[in-house]
């Protein structure tokens, strides 16, 4: 019989082999053996625990997406005013655990799957419309709905498209450089209603 409470921690393991190999191999063509190979456990165990690998793949993606979620609302709870919020979303977005080698793996080959698997693309459907509802959440403050639209699907684009040359090494910046570049399309998008501005006269 197993032992009480290791059930989450077995699976937290599995998920976490997930990840490790499929950093690996650079896809997600591994069997549950190998992932249960790399976690120390029986493959008839992740049987057990998530019933098929695509199943043990469907919670990986979540777990990253659950970890994502957790430090932006840390981040954002930590930020005061709009603009703020915007450089916590920025800097959540580009944290060093996001750039791992495992890490950037998985999301490339998440990314490719998605074209095929309905449940996986549904949740990195998820991830955006968070992603960019948090962006327009803190726009709304500082410029009209259409522009915090528009310059939230610009920045959301920018984002992803950093993340993903970056993970390539097709970027002929630093990963340090790429926050510094969102902040500036943020700037250079929201002048003309930061300029906009009424001043106040003090008499």
């Amino acid at each position: 019989m197993p032992k009480l409470g290791m059930e989450p921690l077995r699976k937290k393991a599995l998920m976490d082999a997930a990840l490790r190999t499929i950093g690996q191999q650079g896809s997600l063509n591994v069997t549950m053996s190998d992932i249960a190979r790399e976690a120390g456990v029986s493959a008839a165990l992740a049987h057990h625990y998530f019933g098929s690998k695509q199943q043990l793949l469907l919670e990986t993606i979540r777990s990253l997406l659950r970890a994502l979620h957790h430090d932006a609302v840390a981040a954002l709870g930590q930020s005061s005013g709009p603009r703020a919020r915007l450089s916590a979303i920025v800097r959540v977005s580009f944290q060093s655990n996001q750039f791992t080698n495992e890490t950037v793996a998985a999301w490339l080959a998440f990314y490719v799957e998605a074209q095929r698997s309905h449940q996986m693309r549904r949740l990195l459907v998820i991830y955006n419309r968070r992603l960019r509802s948090n962006i327009v959440d803190s726009l709304n403050r500082l410029c009209p709905p259409d522009d915090a639209a528009r310059i939230a699907e610009g920045a959301a684009a920018l984002i992803d498209g950093l993340y993903i040359r970056h993970s390539l090494q097709a970027a002929p910046l630093g990963i340090s450089a790429a926050p510094a570049l969102v902040e500036n399309y943020f700037d250079t998008q929201l002048k003309p209603f930061v300029d906009a501005k009424p001043s106040i006269r003090i008499l």
